[in-house]
């Protein structure tokens, strides 16, 4: 949204970025232009909440690549605040920000040693060495600050990112089980933990993905990814040289679910596919529906699911 400078005044544009920073919203090209336009001329009128207003207009800066505007604010910041390790951490985005790592990592590296319990710091680094594709040592960074902060899902999360980069993927399913301990009723925590056990093969994790997507499917009956998978995963083990039992279970629940795929197949038909229907509005009806379950089926692979004796 554009703002008219000329009909605002410098309490006006302090309410506004007031707003944004309580909505938790960077608007960070509004922010420049209120700022050069307005408020910097105007700062002194800002009181206590002059140093605010600079950390959000530094990290508009940055966000916008108006180096400049966070060079002046930084200066601003340091003259006061000349020991802040909140400073500090800026000063290193700074450098991130003009692609010298090697300095911003010296500067976070000093945070890290004056105080430990500092997780803001410790993540810029892990995202600094994952921006200069060292991997291995993002992984070693972030493992140690799990050590410390266990709860933090987000960093599980990123630490699963990297060992799949990596092709580590038991090490990235220990990872999302710990997300689950956090969050048991996320249907896409779930689905992705199948993910990965699929991805790693054998009937042993084969069975194990067709639980997780099975509890993705029953917290969210919508999730066609965890409907797909489960059919993948049926395919696979009624195919397989599993016991009869479970290669019978495994029909039963596989056609289950490709009648699921195609209620919400069905269901989700919606106007941006209408045109794709009335080309084939020659044929019966629902045979529309037919053919994208029959291409499904050949997506799958062209999967036969044979009954047992």
């Amino acid at each position: 949204m554009a703002y008219n400078a000329e009909e605002m005044n410098w309490s006006d544009v302090r309410d506004l970025f007031r707003k944004w920073r309580d909505d938790n919203e960077r608007k960070s090209d509004d922010v420049i232009l209120l700022w050069e336009s307005i408020l910097a001329e105007k700062q002194q009128k800002l009181g206590n909440e002059r140093h605010i207003v600079l950390e959000q207009v530094f990290i508009a800066a940055l966000d916008c690549g108006r180096i400049e505007t966070a060079e002046d604010c930084i200066g601003y910041l340091t003259v006061e605040f000349p020991g802040s390790l909140r400073i500090q951490k800026y000063k290193s985005m700074l450098l991130e920000a003009l692609e010298r790592y090697d300095d911003a990592l010296d500067i976070l590296d000093n945070i890290i040693k004056k105080d430990e319990t500092n997780a803001a710091p410790r993540k810029r680094k892990i995202a600094i060495l994952k921006a200069k594709g060292k991997t291995t040592e993002a992984i070693k960074e972030l493992c140690d600050y799990l050590k410390r902060f266990m709860s933090d899902q987000e960093a599980w999360h990123e630490l699963c990112s990297l060992y799949l980069a990596e092709g580590e993927y038991a090490k990235a399913a220990f990872c999302m089980e710990e997300v689950l301990l956090h969050n048991p009723y996320s249907h896409l925590i779930h689905q992705r933990l199948a993910d990965i056990r699929y991805t790693m093969g054998g009937l042993d994790n084969i069975e194990i993905a067709k639980s997780y997507y099975s509890q993705a499917v029953k917290l969210n009956n919508h999730n066609l990814r965890a409907l797909y998978g489960l059919f993948l995963c049926c395919g696979h083990i009624a195919n397989s040289k599993a016991t009869l039992s479970k290669r019978k279970e495994a029909q039963k629940l596989a056609q289950w679910t490709l009648n699921q795929i195609q209620q919400k197949t069905e269901s989700s038909l919606t106007t941006s596919t209408s045109e794709s229907i009335k080309k084939k509005s020659s044929k019966p009806n629902g045979s529309a529906i037919s053919d994208e379950i029959t291409a499904l089926e050949n997506a799958f692979g062209n999967l036969e699911l044979v009954k047992s004796n």
